[in-house]
């Protein structure tokens, strides 16, 4: 049974929170798959880790630049795990068909976006169904997360 966590973003979007949980993620001494809709969004996401913190350092990697095995973070958008990762990060409304392959799944999107949010409580229901363990996370007026279910 893997953990699977769906995080409602509703005032930060994608690029300001991926970098965030991607550093929590590394200071636990995992790593993770990131498995972004296409290779344009793949390439975007490559390129914002990099500039995100102009005093920060997220170590990350893709296909264009190789070395899978060495990644603590990997960038795709196919499903695999080239890099060991315990943890697979979903965005764009993708779907991993190996969940049970990660300790940690978690689930981004966007609550501004109704079919987003549609997609992805079809998502929940198909995790619920396969017997994973579910929470559900939702930023407050603040901005900090709140766990919801």
């Amino acid at each position: 049974m893997t953990d699977v966590r769906f995080y409602h973003l509703q005032r930060r979007t994608l690029e300001m929170a991926l970098p965030k949980l991607l550093e929590k993620t590394l200071e636990r001494g995992w790593r993770a798959v990131v498995m972004a809709g296409s290779p344009e969004r793949v390439e975007a996401l490559n390129q914002h880790l990099w500039t995100y913190d102009p005093g920060g350092f997220l170590p990350h990697g893709s296909a264009r630049d190789g070395f899978a095995p060495d990644q603590p973070v990997w960038l795709t958008d196919s499903d695999e795990n080239p890099n060991g990762a315990t943890v697979l990060m979903l965005v764009d409304g993708v779907e991993g068909a190996r969940l049970d392959g990660f300790d940690l799944v978690c689930d981004l999107f966007d609550g501004r976006d109704d079919d987003a949010v549609a997609a992805a409580r079809g998502r929940w229901r198909a995790c619920k169904t396969a017997g994973h363990a579910l929470t559900y996370w939702q930023e407050n007026d603040r901005g900090a997360w709140e766990k919801k279910a």
